[in-house]
């Protein structure tokens, strides 16, 4: 048996980043896994559900593999199928955030993931914004920045919440504006408008999950998943909180074992 081969690389959202610049992260990942001849390839890709990316990333799989049968799904096809189900929700927020769910004959719905510059309510890219809006707000009304203010001016390298609208904007990587979210989590403490915060992404990532749970009357499990909602526990209490008849469990396996299965799934069809 072929030992496993992990490599990482830089997002590459087939439905919002430059084609270009998407189709060359995704063959530079490809290249630094040396030379492979996998049997089947399933890629789990944020903005699989806008065909003209799916089809895109199909046929770049395809020529980059070309003795692989290949399938493309929605990312949060894989957190089901890391789970081991083949009907329920998967609620994911990290960089960015969607609800996606599945019934056992097939039928799916989905909810956010529209994109970091449109919403992904509840991900580390809305927290950032929501915590630069807030200091904002205070500075203009000239309060003090508190804790979240000053440290958020500390970790951009901004003098004044004037100059973190520039740093921000500077950021053109979703991934930076993500990372600047966990001081809205190390400051809730102290400071009550990043608990504020928290309480909302916790509501709207909620919503988006009931609204997918109505939708296709599956009644659950609510899988949840991202590194923001597994590794913050206050973010993960609060979508707790506003799911009260929904039984939600933690994703406890890595999503690319959901490609893997269904891979398999592929080979035995």
């Amino acid at each position: 048996m072929t030992a496993a081969r992990d490599v990482e690389g830089p997002g590459a959202n087939v439905a919002t980043f430059d084609p270009v610049v998407a189709d060359d992260r995704i063959t530079q990942l490809v290249a630094r896994l040396g030379v492979i001849h996998p049997a089947a390839c399933c890629a789990g890709a944020a903005g699989a559900e806008v065909a003209q990316g799916r089809a895109r990333l199909d046929a770049l799989l395809r020529r980059l593999l070309p003795d692989s049968i290949v399938s493309v799904v929605h990312d949060a096809r894989l957190v089901l199928a890391a789970a081991g189900l083949e009907a329920g929700i998967a609620l994911i927020a990290g960089t960015g955030s969607v609800a996606y769910g599945r019934t056992q004959d097939g039928r799916e719905a989905q909810r956010g993931g529209w994109g970091w510059m449109i919403g992904d309510e509840g991900s580390g890219v809305w927290i950032t914004r929501e915590a630069a809006r807030l200091l904002m707000a205070r500075h203009e009304a000239g309060e003090g920045p508190g804790a979240l203010g000053e440290a958020f001016l500390h970790a951009s390298g901004a003098a004044d919440a004037r100059t973190m609208v520039l740093e921000l904007h500077a950021l053109h990587e979703p991934r930076r504006w993500a990372d600047l979210a966990t001081w809205v989590f190390k400051t809730a403490e102290a400071d009550a408008g990043s608990r504020e915060i928290i309480s909302r992404a916790g509501v709207e990532l909620a919503r988006r999950a009931a609204e997918v749970q109505s939708t296709l009357d599956v009644k659950g499990p609510v899988v949840l998943a991202g590194g923001l909602l597994v590794n913050e526990p206050r973010l993960e209490e609060a979508v707790r909180m506003n799911l009260p008849r929904i039984r939600c469990v933690r994703l406890e396996e890595p999503p690319v074992e959901g490609a893997v299965r269904l891979a398999e799934e592929m080979l035995r069809a």
